[in-house]
Order: C-alpha cells, then structure tokens, then sequence
C-alpha cells in the first residue's frame, strides 16, 4: 500500500478540490509512491509529532492542520514549522493535510460537533456556490443510453437527493458520414447519417476529470463535443458550519455547561444570557466569526465556534447565544474521525491515533 492510495482513499472523504482557495492541502512532504508502513493521525503536525510517528514506525502522518502554510522561503531550523519539516525529510515521514476540505464535508469537522452534542437533522449553515457543474454532450441516437450510464456511473447526475438525473434536447443536429468522410470529426466506423440528442447532466465539481473520462471512453465520435458550465447553486451537502437541533430545548446555562464537558474546555467564552431555550444550534469549528450573520439568519439559538473577538460578541445583539470553545477544542474530535476512517479502509498496515496534546493554549 502506498501514499498515494491512502490520499485516493482519503480524497473520498474529502476531496481536495472542495478545500477553500486560501488553504494549502495535499501531500505536503513526501513522495506518493513511498510504500506505507504506518499512518499517524494528529490535529497538527509538530516536532514531537513527528517523533511520534518515528517511535511508532509510521511513515506517513495525516493532519488536519497543514504545517506549511504561508510557504517556505527557506529549510534552515529558524523556526517551529521549519524544524518539524526538516525533521520529517530527515526521516523519510510524509505529511498530508485535509482542513478545509474537511471542514466543508458534510461528514466531517462540524458533523463530529453535531455527534458529540447529540444534535440532529443537520444542514450546512453556508452552503458553497459555484461547486456544481453543467455538462453539454451531443450523442448519436443509438449510442445515447451508453453514453448517459458512463455519467451516471462516473458520479454525474447525482446532486443533492437526486440521483441519476439528466435530460435530453432530441434533434439538436445530424452527422452525415460517408465512406470518405474525416473520422475524427465523425463516428468511430460510421458511415450513416444518424440523428444526435442532447445530453445535459450536473456533477460536483471535483469529479470532472472522472466525468470527461467517461465522456470519452463511451461517445463513438473521435472528436467530442461538449461545454461545461458553472452553476450557481447553493451545493447542500458541501459548505462551512452545520445548523442542527436537540430533541428537546434546554436552557442556556445546561447548553453552556454541556460545552464546557462535552469539549472539555479551560473556559467557554460567551454573550450575554437572554432567557431564550436553546434548540437550535449552528456550530463551526475553527475561526468562526466570519459566519455569526450565517447562523442568525438560519434562527439558530446559539452558535458554537472559537476565536472570536472582542467586538464580535456585540454581533449576538440579545438575539442569539455566541458561545466560544477554543479552537483547538472545537476541532479535536476530527483526528478521531480520520483515524476511525483509515482504520475501517486500510487492515495491512497500523493507524496511531497521536497522544501529543498541539493545543498552544494553556488555562490557568
């Protein structure tokens, strides 16, 4: 088993093409065909990470925090990221981080939130847009289920609940092949005119490469013809925070104390109590300020995230219950998800959830 079939397995999860721009996620050190002989799974990649993983003959780590972010201009031990770099070159320990891909997952940071506290019917608090794509094909008649299974089986149509979807523009054109005509704009053997149909499917984003292979594996035509769009579209199932709710209300002070156990915090960090019973509950772990107007909006109760600001409390305005965890605490959990994950993937090699406490933050 290599690198690179931990990251097709881990891209299933959480593909990279859905991580915001910002980001820098992927193989970060390392080489993709290095054969695998033990998975570390940590929150952060630090020094003692990576003595870590070499005390458990891991050679590659998975973190949800990328430890190179802003880039290298240099490898000379100046600094905490360059030292664990280094340290990982020197020993042959590649790194791969996920962050934002799997903030955005609908199984990922914010789904792990939702589990510890109990909640349910979960929705993404901020959908992405712009994640969906429209694809455009014109096929021959005959060849037109052929073409519309390989889309199918490839991931198009499959947006949201609905599955398997597409529609067809019959008539759009004729091809009219003869003997002598130019096989590459005409059908592999054809030498019929036959009558085209108009083939639009919807797909995510980060299967287009899969899409266009299948496109061109099963269209008879050597030259293929189609467009891609973007849509505009709220994408449900992929976006920042989560929206859920408690079977039952409770009230603030329980909400604030089942916080404070749940994630274990040196100190829960809120706005002011208004009276109101919490049952709906938006959640973003990580830096979360950006997303307060995003739960107001969704008439949540409360809104659990970290990072938060002097002046963004002032936002919660008496009609919501802001409620800072810490980040680190916010997204411990993950390590857990990613290390249950590879574990139930991968039997023939060890997955070493790490013991290293990375939180920076210490409470008196």
């Amino acid at each position: 088993m290599t690198v690179k079939d931990v990251i097709s397995h881990l891209e299933e999860l959480a593909p990279l093409a859905t991580a915001e721009d910002f980001d820098n996620v992927g193989l970060l050190v390392g080489q993709k065909q290095t054969k695998v002989t033990g998975v570390l799974v940590t929150l952060d990649t630090l020094e003692a990470v990576v003595d870590e993983a070499i005390k458990n003959k891991c050679n590659l780590i998975v973190s949800f925090h990328p430890i190179i972010f802003k880039g290298l201009k240099s490898l000379t031990g100046k600094n905490y990221v360059e030292r664990t770099v280094l340290k990982a070159i020197k020993n042959d320990i590649a790194i791969y981080a996920i962050h934002t891909a799997l903030d955005n997952s609908f199984i990922g940071v914010n789904a792990m939130m939702c589990e510890k506290l109990g909640l349910i019917n979960r929705q993404i608090l901020i959908p992405q847009t712009s994640s969906i794509k429209k694809l455009v094909t014109y096929v021959p008649i005959s060849s037109a289920d052929t073409v519309r299974m390989a889309l199918f089986n490839a991931g198009a149509g499959s947006i949201g609940n609905y599955d398997n979807c597409s529609f067809n523009v019959e008539g759009v054109g004729t091809f009219n092949g003869n003997e002598d005509s130019n096989p590459v704009v005409g059908t592999k053997g054809n030498t019929h005119s036959e009558k085209e149909i108009q083939i639009n499917v919807t797909y995510n984003k980060h299967i287009q490469h899969a899409i266009l292979q299948a496109l061109f594996s099963s269209h008879p035509y050597e030259e293929v013809a189609y467009e891609i769009t973007t849509l505009e579209n709220q994408n449900q199932n992929l976006g920042m925070g989560m929206v859920a709710e408690f079977k039952d209300a409770i009230t603030e002070d329980e909400f604030l104390k089942t916080l404070k156990s749940t994630f274990n915090c040196g100190v829960v960090r809120h706005s002011s109590i208004i009276g109101t019973p919490i049952k709906k509950v938006a959640v973003l772990g990580g830096s979360g300020a950006f997303a307060i107007g995003a739960a107001k909006s969704k008439q949540a109760d409360a809104y659990v995230t970290a990072d938060l600001k002097y002046h963004d409390f002032y936002q919660a305005e008496d009609s919501i219950l802001l409620a800072d965890i810490g980040h680190y605490e916010s997204e411990q959990f993950t390590k857990e998800l990613l290390h249950s994950y590879i574990t139930k993937k991968f039997t023939n090699f060890a997955t070493v959830l790490s013991k290293t406490n990375t939180n920076p933050i210490k409470y008196l």
